[in-house]
């Protein structure tokens, strides 16, 4: 049977992830997939009505920050973080150039998967206007190690090493005057996912896929379908669990107001 981890040992993993998770998060959200900021910026002034529709075209995509976006209801932000979330986390595992020498290193399917859940329930937590690292902590302690986390505040110490910690995980992904690129926010991913191998026995409570996707990750050849299928339910089930906990809390604070 593992030895049980303390949650002061959980809490000190789990802080500096949850600061480490808001530049990737926006290196996910300010990414252009269809080149559409890129080309209203190329378009300038040379062109006033291409610009225009250019513009017009990305104030109707569904990405932050845009028109479409504003219009949206939470529900529908948090399914849009699913997708992103579990299409990139998908990506960087189908690719492991993009994680560097740590992608040699650790297993694809929990390292990827975890550090993806972690940022999913930190994405998701924003959307309902959860920003605080103890509640981010505590959210993220009881989907992904089933854990009700007694979270003490920081000592000036602990905030400091969290600090440092966070910063090595971000690693090149917040230099100054670079916009974040795929291959960074991957790398970033990766040591997320290395930060969390540090409670390696709390990892397999996290949400995963059922009996047919783990039966199916046995067999050769599809096996690495079965698994990424499985940790896409997985993520599914993480986000279901996330929603259901906060539409508690947000319940119980307007019941107290």
């Amino acid at each position: 049977m593992a030895e049980h981890i303390p949650d002061r040992a959980i809490v000190a993993v789990l802080r500096p992830f949850v600061r480490a998770t808001r530049p990737v998060l926006d290196g996910l959200r300010e990414s252009d997939p269809f080149g559409l900021r890129t080309r209203a910026a190329a378009a300038g002034g040379a062109d006033r009505d291409l610009r225009e529709r250019v513009l017009d075209a990305l104030a109707a995509v569904e990405v932050p920050g845009t028109a479409a976006w504003a219009a949206m209801d939470v529900p529908a932000r948090s399914r849009w973080w699913v997708r992103r979330v579990g299409r990139f986390t998908t990506l960087i595992a189908a690719v492991p150039g993009l994680g560097g020498a740590l992608a040699n290193r650790l297993p694809v399917s929990k390292a990827v998967g975890a550090a993806g859940q972690g940022l999913l329930l930190v994405a998701i937590a924003g959307e309902h206007g959860v920003r605080d690292e103890d509640g981010l902590v505590n959210l993220l302690g009881a989907v992904l190690f089933d854990r009700d986390l007694h979270v003490a505040a920081a000592t000036g110490a602990e905030d400091a090493a969290a600090d440092a910690r966070a910063a090595e995980l971000t690693g090149d992904l917040v230099d100054a005057g670079s916009a974040p690129t795929l291959a960074r926010v991957g790398r970033a991913v990766w040591r997320l996912g290395r930060a969390l191998f540090a409670v390696e026995d709390e990892l397999d409570k996290r949400p995963h896929g059922n009996f047919l996707h783990e039966g199916l990750g046995m067999l050769p050849v599809v096996g690495a379908v079965g698994k990424y299928l499985g940790e896409w339910s997985g993520l599914k089930k993480a986000a279901r669990e996330a929603e259901k906990r906060l539409r508690r809390q947000d319940h119980s604070a307007g019941g107290t107001r």
